[in-house]
């Protein structure tokens, strides 16, 4: 035996994915609350250094841009994960409910197969 513990199937429920897309739409929020607002004060703070002939407002200028740019890309990827965990739900209700009609199928099909025995 090689040592690896056999490993079972992945399994998910709805109430997991749902938790998991909730989180990144709360995620997403807050940083687009808060991640704007302390982009906002540093656009205001570089913008008032340079107005004042500070060579640090430039420099703070260069790093709120990178802020934005940063925070763009993660919301976008906070966004992208709540949609597709939306996404997966509803993918999954819709085969579990087509598997749970072809089990119940073979299931009604065994029945006509066990009422044949003894003829």
């Amino acid at each position: 035996m090689s040592g690896i513990a056999p490993q079972g199937d992945l399994t998910v429920d709805q109430k997991d994915l749902a938790a998991i897309g909730d989180r990144a739409f709360k995620l997403w929020e807050d940083l687009g609350r808060y991640g704007r607002a302390a982009w906002s004060s540093s656009q205001t703070a570089a913008s008032d250094l340079k107005t004042q002939g500070f060579t640090l407002g430039g420099a703070v200028d260069r790093v709120q841009s990178r802020w934005e740019e940063q925070l763009t890309s993660l919301l976008d990827a906070c966004a992208h994960i709540s949609n597709h965990m939306d996404f997966t739900k509803k993918a999954h209700q819709g085969d579990e409910y087509y598997i749970g009609g072809q089990i119940s199928s073979i299931s009604t099909l065994d029945k006509g197969f066990d009422g044949g025995k003894g003829h």
